[in-house]
């Protein structure tokens, strides 16, 4: 006998523009307590535009919500929280230079005589740390010298911190390593035991299927279906977002490489990055595999010129002499770009429009003696925002006003208008749905066939599997092996990158072989 549920919140025909784009049509929700209820679609689909309306981040322009039965319309976020709903969103919330417990507790500081006593905060933030597992983060930590993972688990322990009956979580684990996820999904289960609704948003199918009871379908906006997780197959649910039939997937051929483009030898940075060598070819796809910490992004940081190395060279394009890398201004004077994994902070301005960020590495093609050529720079954006498929009602729009997805496109065209010959993308798909995934994989292939060289670092493996040519595994700072599509081994790919953690070996043979 299925177990009747009460309904905690019912959406009822909410609506919601921003100018003339309908980002939320019609949707009709209905989240029941003790159930994971999953949020699905492409990107720009509707999905955190929705869970703000939930929220009270956003108002609707038409429609009702109901919360127990009665009318809920909160007109501000604290307004939601008194009601028991709580949100955690892709864009930390935290003060960087607030301490653990204070961001936890910001709304409700325990205070005596108007002084905020300290040792009582510090005692119930240590309590809920331990309570949800994550004791090894300590309550007086500054939030902003957290790991990236652990800020995120901050603000999840900042929503489970009062009362909730819904909880709401848009793309939670971006961040968070294969641990912090199963504390995550522990929680996530507790809260659920407890008679709370959780609303859990992400592009992460194989998570979905794990935790999710129901889930909904947005598409353009508009809610396709609401079934079952057991009743539909991924693959149904993927076909489902995006409108079409998905059986005809990316599929690399591994092309006739070109010459040398890129050539590093003996780079050091500091304890990170240890002694690695390697070569990149024109018309190839070099990826970078290894566990959260192996020091593949301080790598790619330093060939980029943004962190300063300690030692090693880098040649670039096939020359006998070492280029000067000092600075990320001369990476791009050498054809370099990199594409960070952390786009909101360093890969965008986010009040800047469409058009200004899609060229602001790129300046210098559409300007003549310091005055920008408007008309110009309008086509060549145009014609990227089309070839990228990226969701806009027009390329002044502002950049934050994108879905995570389309400003991770943005990055991309940014990169693209500077026609740089080594593009290296640091995380590419974070945040991207699977059909804009797809995408830029036919993307990447397509810079490969012009000759680009591509280097692409991910903690997705099968994604480096399908995408790449070579797969060079890094372990502890240490490039350990590169393997050679023939196809790949998953196995022996995993073992390369647990080697240095569980046998370290550090003589010059093993370095010479690495």
């Amino acid at each position: 006998m299925n177990q009747i549920r009460p309904v905690i919140l019912e959406l009822r025909g909410i609506g919601k523009s921003f100018g003339p784009v309908r980002a939320v049509d019609a949707v009709v929700l209905r989240l029941q307590g003790g159930q994971v209820h999953a949020l699905v679609g492409e990107n720009g689909a509707g999905k955190s535009t929705l869970s703000k309306i939930m929220a009270g981040m956003l108002a609707p322009d038409g429609g009702q919500m109901m919360l127990d039965a009665k009318p809920y319309a909160p007109s501000n976020r604290n307004e939601a929280e008194q009601s028991g709903i709580r949100i955690v969103t892709q864009e930390f919330n935290l003060i960087s230079t607030l301490t653990v417990a204070e961001n936890i507790f910001f709304n409700d500081l325990p205070r005596s005589c108007g002084v905020i006593r300290y040792s009582t905060l510090n005692e119930k933030a240590s309590r809920l740390l331990q309570q949800i597992g994550l004791d090894f983060i300590h309550p007086t930590s500054r939030a902003g010298d957290l790991p990236v993972g652990s800020q995120q688990l901050v603000e999840i322990a900042s929503g489970l911190s009062r009362q909730c009956r819904l909880l709401i979580l848009d793309e939670p684990t971006a961040s968070l390593t294969d641990k912090e996820t199963e504390l995550l999904f522990s929680q996530i289960k507790a809260l659920c035991r407890q008679g709370a609704a959780v609303v859990y948003i992400s592009h992460r199918m194989e998570e979905i299927r794990r935790i999710a009871d129901v889930v909904t379908i947005l598409r353009d906006g508009r809610v396709v279906c609401t079934d079952t997780m057991d009743s539909l197959t991924t693959g149904e649910i993927v076909n489902r977002m995006v409108g079409r039939d998905w059986s005809d997937e990316y599929r690399r051929t591994t092309p006739e490489t070109g010459p040398v483009a890129l050539r590093v030898e003996h780079l050091s940075v500091g304890k990170k990055v240890r002694d690695i060598s390697f070569v990149a070819h024109r018309g190839e796809i070099l990826g970078f595999a290894g566990l959260m910490g192996a020091g593949r992004t301080e790598a790619m940081r330093a060939i980029f010129g943004a962190d300063p190395i300690d030692s090693g060279r880098i040649y670039l394009h096939g020359s006998q002499r070492p280029s000067r890398i000092a600075s990320p201004k001369d990476a791009v004077r050498h054809g370099i770009a990199l594409l960070t994994e952390n786009r909101k902070e360093e890969g965008l301005l986010l009040i800047k429009s469409i058009r200004s960020n899609c060229t602001l590495a790129s300046m210098e093609k559409f300007s003549t003696a310091g005055y920008v050529r408007s008309a110009r720079e309008k086509k060549h954006v145009g014609g990227l925002a089309d070839r990228l498929r990226l969701r806009c009602w027009n390329t002044e729009q502002a950049a934050w006003e994108l879905s995570g997805g389309n400003q991770q496109k943005l990055v991309v065209a940014k990169w693209l208008s500077t026609e740089c010959d080594i593009l290296i993308f640091d995380e590419p798909t974070r945040g991207i749905d699977v059909g804009a995934k797809f995408e830029l994989y036919h993307l990447l292939s397509d810079l490969a066939r012009r000759q680009k060289a591509i280097l692409v670092v991910s903690s997705d493996l099968k994604e480096l599997m399908l995408l790449c040519d070579r797969i060079a595994v890094m372990s502890a700072g240490r490039l350990v092996e590169v393997f050679d599509r023939k196809p790949f081994d998953e196995a022996a790919i995993n073992r390369a990158a647990f080697r240095e953690y569980v046998h370290p070996v550090h003589s010059q043979e093993h370095e010479r072989n690495a």
